[in-house]
């Protein structure tokens, strides 16, 4: 639950936005009386398939990137630190990077950066 969180929280605050505007919108006066709840039940339902899908998609593709790294393959990490030159930074093994838990690190970068926000090369 806590990497649910960790991953999906500003799209838990985005659906919960989206939500209250469908409540404020399905109850104004020119919605049937029903109008609130189908509404509310259709894009909760949305919202609901869509984080999920996200979250499925990004953790399978934290687990290749951590098996690759493991496996001696290059990584690569968006760099939002640097936007005009390099906007990524290749990871591997070999270049004195770790992996703890989620995060790779190493001695000779400043940043640390998560396996959610990386690819394989």
């Amino acid at each position: 639950m806590e990497k649910f969180l960790e991953l999906e929280a500003g799209y838990l605050f985005i659906g919960s936005f989206i939500l209250l505007v469908t409540l404020f919108v399905t109850t104004r006066p020119f919605f049937k009386k029903g109008a609130v709840l189908k509404g509310f039940i259709s894009v909760g339902i949305f919202l609901m398939f869509t984080i999920g899908m996200h979250y499925k998609i990004t953790t399978e593709r934290m687990a290749s990137v951590k098996s690759a790294f493991k496996e001696g393959k290059t990584v690569i990490c968006e760099s939002r630190a640097t936007r005009k030159v390099a906007q990524s930074v290749d990871i591997n093994i070999n270049r004195e990077w770790t992996l703890e838990g989620d995060v790779f690190s190493s001695v000779n970068y400043g940043r640390v950066f998560h396996t959610a926000r990386c690819l394989v090369k």
